[in-house]
């Protein structure tokens, strides 16, 4: 009986309750740690879900690589930029027309900056190299246009820039490229006849230059070379026959007529034979 009264004396009692209440409190600061714990993780995920789709609705992920589209230009900045070329272009014509060349050059180069596929400024900086000697560069800017654009012009003015370095198996390459698309121009003709006889192609410039002189009956350049072919080829009936079309043109040219005679003196010494 006293032993009853002891345990639950009002201290005991106390004590117990401050023991539980300490230990409930406890539990009670974990449970809501636990909870903010939770609901930030909650938020945090919930945040990154939304960024997710935020990105997905905007596009911004894709399974496949894609290139940006290149901004178009404003059509008033291209209009500008047309009127700068057109303006450096009369400046280089006006140059020229003064045989100022290092400034018609440089107005070119000026407008290819400003517009760098602008080729019909490309070919009137091509066609300045290669009418100031500088060959090798007209060769390299003829070859770049034909990549972009074919025109006779620039094979014609490519096999030119070949001629005059001595390039003539390219040469010849070209001027049958321009021939090809201009097949009854004879000056096409000529200038391939030209080409092959340089190489050593006689028996492929002959038929060309005999096309060529058929339509330029005065040019005696022409009759000049297609009488040299034949004689390289031994055709001397065909190479008499053009020296007197010479001799016809110009009759009293000297050496013209020492070429007839020394043509005509083994036949008519095979004859008497």
């Amino acid at each position: 009986m006293l032993l009853s009264t002891s345990i639950f004396s009002p201290k005991v009692l106390l004590y117990v309750f401050v023991l539980v209440g300490s230990f409930l409190g406890i539990c009670a600061l974990l449970g809501v740690r636990i909870l903010l714990h939770q609901r930030t993780v909650r938020r945090f995920v919930r945040s990154i879900r939304q960024r997710l789709q935020s990105a997905e609705d905007r596009g911004a992920l894709s399974a496949e690589e894609t290139r940006a589209p290149r901004p178009a230009k404003n059509p008033r900045t291209s209009a500008i930029e047309l009127q700068q070329v057109r303006s450096l272009v009369r400046s280089a014509e006006k140059a020229l027309a003064q045989e100022k060349v290092e400034d018609a050059e440089r107005f070119l180069i000026q407008a290819l900056t400003i517009h760098p596929h602008a080729h019909d400024v490309r070919a009137e900086l091509a066609k300045l190299y290669l009418t100031t000697g500088r060959e090798s560069k007209a060769e390299a800017m003829y070859r770049e246009l034909l990549q972009n654009r074919d025109d006779i012009s620039f094979h014609s003015n490519l096999g030119l820039a070949y001629y005059r370095q001595e390039k003539y198996v390219e040469a010849c390459y070209a001027y049958q490229e321009a021939l090809n698309r201009d097949p009854k121009n004879p000056e096409r003709s000529a200038s391939l006849g030209r080409a092959c006889i340089a190489a050593h192609r006689f028996e492929e410039a002959a038929p060309l230059l005999e096309k060529a002189c058929a339509f330029l009956t005065r040019d005696i350049e022409l009759l000049h070379l297609l009488a040299e072919c034949y004689l390289q080829l031994s055709a001397k009936e065909k190479a008499e026959e053009a020296y007197r079309r010479i001799n016809k043109l110009e009759p009293y040219d000297e050496v013209v007529k020492a070429k007839l005679q020394s043509i005509c003196k083994p036949q008519e010494n095979a004859v008497a034979i």
